[in-house]
């Protein structure tokens, strides 16, 4: 099963209105060919389809670990397959050169970052796409919304995560997925 098959089986799993709609969005968009980074984790074509997937594996596994923390499956997919909507159509491709292993220089894609709909933060803009197509619980807009941690200059996210503990695993989930899964490929 490809990744792309593999993140509509799951997306086949929610039941709210708009769903479908959210994966017309998302078909139509580069959401499936995007890189998660310009540079760092997923940095490379379908790098974002298979960081959202590496992000709910981790968090299924995460919620094993920790069964003091209820999450329904629909809002485990919700959350971590769009916890990044934020990236879509966000990056472009320019030519950069460099010197090769002989010291000559090559020319190469890099990605940019191109942003075209400036909303604020990382996660509250994922947030906001995602309910212009589906409505989701306090729970799951939290999660999203914190899921970057300080990282995202939030650094009122403690009282969040005492709230919503789930809202803390989908963010160890996120950096799990980032530098462990993700981190271990960037190095070959």
């Amino acid at each position: 099963m490809t990744n792309k098959e593999r993140f509509l089986e799951l997306c086949s799993k929610v039941k709210r209105e708009g769903i479908e709609d959210l994966v017309k969005w998302l078909e139509a968009s580069d959401f499936f060919y995007a890189p998660a980074s310009t540079r760092f984790h997923g940095s490379y074509a379908g790098g974002l389809l298979e960081h959202s997937l590496n992000v709910y594996d981790e968090l299924v596994r995460l919620l094993a670990a920790y069964p003091e923390v209820q999450s329904s499956e629909e809002t485990a997919i919700i959350i971590t397959l769009f916890h990044d909507l934020c990236k879509v159509n966000m990056y472009g491709v320019e030519k950069r050169n460099r010197k090769d292993a002989n010291g000559r220089w090559e020319s190469y894609d890099a990605y940019t970052s191109d942003e075209k709909f400036h909303y604020g933060g990382h996660g509250s803009k994922s947030v906001f796409i995602l309910q212009n197509y589906m409505k989701i619980t306090a729970e799951e807009a939290v999660a999203i919304n914190c899921h970057m941690s300080c990282w995202d200059g939030n650094n009122s996210v403690g009282a969040a995560y005492e709230q919503y503990p789930l809202a803390w695993l989908l963010h160890v989930a996120d950096e799990s997925a980032t530098y462990i899964k993700e981190g271990k490929k960037n190095e070959g």
